[in-house]
This record gives C-alpha cells, sequence and structure tokens, in this order.
C-alpha cells in the first residue's frame, strides 16, 4: 500500500495495525481530540458519548499502543494521574481513520435504505 511521506498509509488505515484496539483507539483519541485527559476523564467522556465503558486493561494497553506510535503524547502530571494529549500526528490520522469509516457508514446506510427500507 502506498504511503505518504513515509509514515502512514495514504489510504487512512493508520489504526489497522491495532486489531482488536482500533475500537479503543478511535475512541480514545476522539476523546482527546477535545483536550488533555487522564485515564478517568477518559473513560467517562467515552463512556458519556459512545456509551461504552472501556475496561482499565484496555484503556491503559491502547494508550501505551498509541503513544509508542507517536499519536498521542503523556504529559507532566501534578499528582499521580497521568493526563495525556494528542499529537498533530494522531490528529492526521484519526482524521483520516473517521473519513473512511464514515464512507462504510454511508455505504451501510444506503444499502440498508435501498435493500430493507430501515434507514
Amino acid at each position: 500500500m502506498p504511503k505518504k511521506d513515509g509514515g502512514e498509509p495514504a489510504d487512512g488505515s493508520a489504526l489497522a495495525g491495532f486489531g482488536r484496539y482500533a475500537g479503543p483507539a478511535t475512541l480514545i483519541l476522539s476523546s482527546l481530540a477535545d483536550g488533555a485527559k487522564h485515564g478517568y476523564a477518559l473513560t467517562k467522556d467515552v463512556e458519556g458519548f459512545a456509551g461504552i465503558r472501556l475496561s482499565p486493561g484496555t484503556l491503559y494497553e491502547a494508550l501505551a499502543r498509541l503513544e509508542s506510535q507517536g499519536l498521542i503524547e503523556a504529559l507532566e502530571s501534578e499528582d499521580r494521574r497521568r493526563p495525556y494529549r494528542l499529537t498533530a500526528t494522531g490528529a492526521t490520522a484519526l482524521e483520516a481513520h473517521l473519513a473512511a469509516q464514515s464512507r462504510v457508514t454511508e455505504v451501510g446506510l444506503r444499502r440498508l435504505a435501498l435493500n430493507w427500507k430501515t434507514a
């Protein structure tokens, strides 16, 4: 697959390598797009906008993967909570991933409307 600037794939599949963590990664990046948050605040925000509660194991595994790929970065902590923020690379990857998912959603809804008259 061609890559732009030698980095992420040009088709926006930067999160594809996350496998089963692509969902949590998308939720975490979407939460951090609104500003820096620590683990508990991330969990509550995701639960609020997506109705999904991330378990601590899933959350911290995804945070470690996102940080290792440079999509997020840990900030200095003023207490025991460690806040994270989205990086420019993370914002670009999230935008591409969401655009690709949006296309899938549009096709699925259109096909349902045409063939099942439910949408």
